[in-house]
């Protein structure tokens, strides 16, 4: 293992074995599960892989390992130990580690990437190799297309997200609270994806979308874009950004003056430093799916787990997916042990109670979780759509920014 690769297990996982461990494999200890994955710290990625999956890789192999270890059928409990590297949010890289993963290192388990490019980058290895792969930040369509029958998707993909926010609009539209929508998306596979499933089902919906521009992954500046779209009269922004270029976008529109009446940004707009940072950001609307009042068992009881460890809150959308997919392969381990290809027999074919609430795959798709918006509300990142699913009312038109 590589320096880089002992700093990263050391720094995400706590180490993950822990120095004690590590002396008791001396003495006898059983031999630990190796769960290898990449993760980014450096890169344009490196701000969701930091808040949404590291946190929460960390916090559940100290839970395992301080119940002695990940349960396996036939064997008892056996500590988990993480073989892990910084990707460089570079896609080549990615796929090299995952390869010697599977190869060379031989780990029992896999956990994925963060980001739908780089889990669709690695899941044909994962495929190749028939390692189960559970991806809580994977979002598109093409999914249900794509030959991947080792890949899971946790989160509600485009066509339902987008499906929740056209819903929203329409309902608001019909109050009278809005009437002209403009977008703006990241010209990556994610934001192409959900713009493809936007532009149809707005227009279905009646909506009136007055603009729409695209930017770079990594763009330094947004204000043209958001000076064009205020010219355009819109009182909808709908922002299908990744956590930098949201940051961006919400500082910049602050500074060319613009406060339509909704304000929503993808990824990063359900973290908590978003809300800190824009001083609560509230009225600021975004994809949603989780929040700690959500009445799934033991949903209150990780949150506040996630608090004790890492002195900050998990975030209120994939955080719980990704702590949930652990849920599911703890569980799947317990009752099959390290086969598999009898875990993919069970990911198949059983609905899974998790703190992300019941998840049930139909060909690799989670479809127990619906699209959700989300809005921040004194603190809180409520659920607006739908409706089943809410934890609270939406107000628009949004607040001036503080």
């Amino acid at each position: 293992m590589s320096m880089r690769r002992r700093e990263f297990l050391t720094r995400t996982a706590g180490g993950a074995l822990g120095v004690g461990a590590l002396r008791g494999r001396a003495f006898g200890q059983p031999k630990p599960v190796k769960v290898g994955y990449t993760l980014s710290t450096t890169g344009p990625y490196s701000v969701g892989a930091g808040i949404t999956q590291a946190p929460n890789y960390a916090l559940w192999a100290e839970q395992v390992n301080g119940r002695g270890g990940l349960l396996v059928k036939g064997e008892g409990r056996r500590p988990v130990e993480f073989v892990s590297t910084d990707d460089r949010s570079e896609i080549e890289t990615a796929v090299r580690f995952y390869e010697k993963l599977c190869t060379e290192d031989k780990v029992d388990l896999l956990l994925p990437p963060w980001g739908t490019a780089m889990n669709f980058a690695v899941a044909p290895v994962a495929n190749r190799y028939g390692y189960p792969l559970l991806g809580p930040t994977a979002v598109s369509n093409k999914l249900k297309e794509l030959n991947f029958p080792y890949f899971y998707a946790l989160l509600a993909q485009p066509d339902p997200t987008m499906e929740a926010i056209a819903g929203l609009l329409k309902e608001l539209r019909g109050q009278g609270k809005i009437a002209k929508i403009a977008i703006a998306y990241v010209n990556d596979l994610f934001g192409i994806e959900l713009y493809n499933s936007a532009a149809p089902l707005l227009k279905q919906a009646g909506l009136d979308v007055v603009e729409t521009k695209s930017y770079p992954l990594g763009v330094k500046d947004l204000s043209p874009v958001l000076k064009g779209l205020k010219a355009a009269g819109a009182d909808v922004f709908l922002g299908l950004t990744y956590p930098p270029d949201n940051i961006l976008a919400t500082g910049q529109a602050k500074e060319v003056d613009w406060n339509p009446a909704v304000f929503f940004t993808g990824v990063g707009t359900a973290f908590p430093f978003y809300r800190d940072r824009f001083k609560g950001a509230e009225g600021v609307m975004g994809i949603a799916g989780w929040n700690p009042r959500v009445k799934f068992a033991g949903a209150k009881e990780y949150f506040d787990a996630h608090v004790k460890k890492h002195q900050k809150e998990p975030d209120r959308w994939a955080s719980a997916f990704a702590y949930a997919s652990l849920q599911i392969l703890e569980r799947c381990v317990a009752e099959v042990g390290l086969d598999r290809k009898r875990i993919k027999e069970m990911l198949d074919s059983v609905e899974f109670q998790t703190v992300a609430g019941p998840i049930k795959f139909v060909k690799g798709n989670n479809v127990s979780t619906p699209g959700m918006v989300g809005q921040w509300q004194k603190g809180e990142f409520e659920i607006l759509w739908p409706k089943g699913w809410a934890t609270g009312a939406a107000v628009v038109p949004k607040p001036a920014w503080a």
